[in-house]
C-alpha cells in the first residue's frame, strides 16, 4: 500500500515540475541568446505568478468535489494547454510561449493544492512524511529535468511542436491513471451541508485566516519558508548567467546546470529522505545549513575569475552540484517541517494550510529571483552575491537559534521513530 502511495505521489509531482522546469532551463537561456538583459530574463519570474495567488483559492479546492475530480480535471487541462502550445512558433511568437506557460503554470498550481490535500491525507507517521516528501521532492526536479534540460538539449532535433505533443501525451496518460487510482478509492464526497459550510467559509475569507495562524507553529515556520532560500536562489539564478557570458556555451550549460546539476539535487533529495529516518529533523537543518554558507564562499570566490580555462570549468561544475545538492537535501528537510505542522491543523483546512505555507515558500524564491537580475546589473556580479551570501549566512543563524531556544528545540533531540 506505501508503495502505491508513493508512486502516485511521485507521478503527481513529476508532472507537476514540468512548467518550472520549462521556464528555469530554457527561457533564460533562450533569451539570453536572443541578447535580452538580465533585468529582462528574472522579470519572467512573473509567469510563476499564479503560485503566489493559489492560497486565494486553496479553500475551494479543500472544499468542493474530491481530489480525484480536481486532479483529473487540471491534469486533463495541461494535457490540452500543451496541444495548443505545439501549434505556436516560439521564434515569432513570444507572447503565445508566455501565455502558454502562465496557462500551465494557473492549470499546475491548482493540481498542487489538490495533491498536497491527497499527500497529507495518505501519509502518516514520520516514516511515511520522510518517504513522501522525498517523493515529492525527487518527483518535481525529475518533471523538472525531463521538461526543461531534456527539452534543451534535444529541441533542435525534434523541433518545439513535437516536444509538446510529447509532454500532452505524458499529461494524458497521468490523467487516465489518476482517474483508476485505487489509494483514492476511500475519499468520500462532500456532503451537501459541508459544502454550505465550505462555500461560507470562502466567502469568509477571515475566518479561514485566524484557524491558519492559530495552528502551532506556523509564525515560524512562516518566518522560515519566506527567508530560507533568499541567497540560495539569488546564485542559482544568476551564477549559470554568469557562466554563461565568460566561461560557456549555452550548450553547455544545459548539460551541466540543466541535467548534471539538477541529478545532483535530486540525490540531494533523496539522501534526505534517509537521512530522515535516521536522525532527528533539528539536528540536520543545523549542520546543512551551515554547509550550504560554506558551499556560497566558495561559488562567491569563482566570480573573480573571468578568463575560460579548463580549470576555472571543471571548478564552475564542482561548486554546481555542490550547490544544488545541498539545496535539494534542504528542500526535503523544508518540505518535511512544513507538512510537520500542517498535520497539527484540523483535517478541513490541511490541505488550505499547506498551500498557504507552500505559497508563502514560492513568494520568498519568485520575489528575490525577480530582483536578483536587475541587482546584477546595477552593482555587477561581486557585490551581488556579498549580499547573496550574507542572506544565506543569516538563514543558518536563523535555524541555529530555533535548535537552540526556538521551534526546533525538541526536535533536535527528538529521534525518528
Amino acid at each position: 500500500m506505501m508503495n502505491d502511495k508513493l508512486v502516485f505521489l511521485g507521478l503527481l509531482y513529476f508532472i507537476q515540475g514540468i512548467p518550472y522546469g520549462l521556464q528555469l532551463s530554457l527561457l533564460p537561456v533562450y533569451l539570453r541568446g536572443a541578447g535580452h538583459s538580465l533585468t529582462h530574463i528574472s522579470l519572467t519570474k512573473i509567469l510563476y505568478f499564479p503560485w503566489v495567488l493559489k492560497v486565494l483559492w486553496a479553500p475551494l479546492v479543500d472544499r468542493t468535489c474530491t481530489k480525484r475530480c480536481w486532479l483529473v480535471g487540471t491534469v486533463a487541462g495541461l494535457a490540452l494547454t500543451c496541444l495548443v502550445s505545439a501549434t505556436i512558433s516560439p521564434d515569432v511568437q513570444y507572447m503565445g510561449v508566455a501565455g502558454s506557460l502562465l496557462a500551465m503554470n494557473v492549470l499546475a498550481s491548482v493540481q498542487d493544492i489538490a495533491a498536497d490535500g491527497a499527500a497529507v491525507r495518505l501519509l502518516r507517521g514520520q516514516g511515511e512524511l520522510g518517504l513522501g516528501n522525498t517523493v515529492q521532492v525527487v518527483g518535481y526536479k525529475a518533471g523538472s529535468v525531463f521538461a526543461g534540460g531534456g527539452l534543451l538539449a534535444v529541441i533542435d532535433v525534434a523541433g518545439w511542436g513535437w516536444m509538446f505533443a510529447l509532454l500532452a501525451c505524458v499529461y494524458g496518460g497521468v490523467a487516465l491513471f489518476v482517474w483508476g487510482a485505487p489509494v483514492l478509492d476511500g475519499e468520500s464526497p462532500r456532503g451537501q451541508g459541508e459544502g454550505r459550510r465550505g462555500s461560507k467559509d470562502v466567502m469568509q475569507p477571515w475566518k479561514v485566516w485566524r484557524k491558519l495562524l492559530s495552528v502551532p507553529g506556523t509564525p515560524w515556520t512562516m518566518f522560515y519558508i519566506l527567508t530560507y532560500k533568499l541567497g540560495e536562489q539569488g546564485a542559482i539564478t544568476m551564477f549559470p548567467l554568469f557562466l554563461l557570458d565568460h566561461h560557456m556555451t549555452a550548450r553547455e550549460l544545459g548539460v551541466w546546470n540543466g541535467v548534471v546539476a539538477m541529478a545532483f539535487s535530486i540525490c540531494g533529495s533523496s539522501i534526505g529522505g534517509f537521512l530522515l529516518s535516521q536522525y532527528s529533523i533539528g539536528l540536520l537543518m543545523r549542520r546543512v545549513f551551515m554547509m550550504r554558507t560554506v558551499s556560497m564562499v566558495f561559488q562567491s570566490s569563482l566570480l573573480v575569475v573571468l578568463e575560460p580555462s579548463a580549470l576555472m570549468k571543471g571548478m564552475a561544475v564542482l561548486s554546481l552540484s555542490l550547490q544544488h545538492f545541498i539545496a535539494g537535501l534542504i528542500t526535503t528537510l523544508t518540505f518535511t517541517t512544513m507538512m510537520n505542522c500542517t498535520q497539527r491543523a484540523e483535517e478541513s483546512i490541511q490541505a488550505t494550510h499547506y498551500s498557504f505555507l507552500a505559497t508563502l515558500e514560492v513568494l520568498g524564491k519568485l520575489s528575490f529571483s525577480a530582483l536578483a537580475g536587475g541587482l546584477v546589473d546595477t552593482v555587477g556580479f561581486p557585490i551581488a552575491f556579498i549580499l547573496f551570501l550574507f542572506l544565506t549566512s543569516s538563514s543558518a543563524l536563523h535555524v541555529w537559534r530555533a535548535t537552540e531556544t526556538g521551534i526546533l528545540k525538541e526536535q533536535l533531540k527528538e529521534q525518528p521513530q
